[in-house]
């Protein structure tokens, strides 16, 4: 397997271990009244403290100074762009519902990234690559929509217009910060773990202080909500962006935004199957697409 499937495939990891984040956070809120903004302050402290001890262990000291020296401004601007994307995100859901903030937030990325790699490479013939591109993108964005309005989360929001504004502003900020990410790791001169805990960490330390302002409750003692933090920040935070970012080495930005759109597929059947929420024909379809387009996926990354 070619160095740029693999990363493909990290990238598809990425988006299915996120897809389970929707399952963990029903829990958690059965169990504690915890704020989503909480949640994910918690998700990000969580992660921040596994990679730092993660890179210790692994002696990944001598990177992490390395990284800082070299790229501190982007390693920064990428987790703090995470953190931001989370509480834009979360915003759009409080405010226009699960279906606007996940269509228009997950929509906008792919597009804007698709966008900027016809750009980066108009040398190639028009009539491959932008015929190509165009078709798996349509795919990508139609099955988003089939699956989200599937998902049986569709009620609108009390404000529509600033949700909707705000998911647009949580997909653009998805897609710059995944530019960035890519530009430092696809040069190779960054280590994936210690590009993963730099950014993290950065998240962490500017999306704490939201949380806190945002009012409590901010812990919990019930034992079933301290496992799903602790899932929540291991899996769907350090290992899913460890893979994430472990992928952007040799995967597009465009093409990697476009595999992680397996994230609400992966909710969407796991909800299915854990919680009995019927997925429908039209889910079914959508999944079937956002498969085809990750797997219509050029392998030197086109998408």
């Amino acid at each position: 397997m070619s160095s740029t499937r693999t990363g493909l495939v990290f990238v598809c990891l990425a988006g299915i271990l996120w897809g389970t984040g929707g399952l963990a956070l029903e829990v958690l809120r059965d169990r504690s009244p915890m704020s989503v903004l909480t949640v994910s302050a918690h998700r990000m402290l969580v992660a921040a403290v596994v990679l730092l001890a993660a890179s210790l262990v692994l002696r990944k000291g001598p990177h992490l100074a390395a990284l800082v020296r070299a790229h501190p401004a982007r390693a920064v601007a990428v987790g703090l762009g995470t953190g931001a994307y989370q509480a834009l995100y979360f915003g759009s859901v409080a405010t226009a519902g699960v279906t606007v903030a996940t269509v228009v937030s997950l929509g906008v990325a792919p597009v804007l990234l698709a966008v900027v790699d016809v750009v980066r490479a108009r040398h190639r013939a028009v009539t491959h690559g932008t015929v190509r591109l165009t078709l798996v993108v349509g795919a990508a964005l139609a099955g988003l929509v089939l699956v989200s309005a599937a998902s049986g989360s569709g009620a609108g929001g009390t404000r529509p217009v600033l949700g909707l504004l705000l998911a647009a502003a949580s997909g653009s900020v998805y897609a710059l910060t995944t530019t960035l990410g890519s530009t430092v790791l696809a040069s190779g001169g960054a280590d994936p773990l210690a590009f993963t805990t730099v950014a993290t960490t950065a998240g962490a330390v500017g999306l704490v202080p939201v949380a806190l302002a945002g009012g409590g409750p901010f812990l919990t003692g019930d034992p079933t909500a301290l496992v799903t933090l602790g899932y929540l920040g291991v899996f769907t935070m350090a290992l899913a962006y460890g893979l994430f970012y472990a992928g952007l080495r040799t995967t597009r930005s465009g093409a990697a935004v476009i595999a992680t759109l397996l994230e609400p597929v992966t909710a969407a059947v796991a909800a299915a199957v854990v919680l009995g929420e019927r997925l429908g024909p039209g889910g079914v379809v959508g999944t079937v697409l956002v498969l085809a387009a990750v797997a219509g996926l050029d392998e030197r990354g086109d998408g």
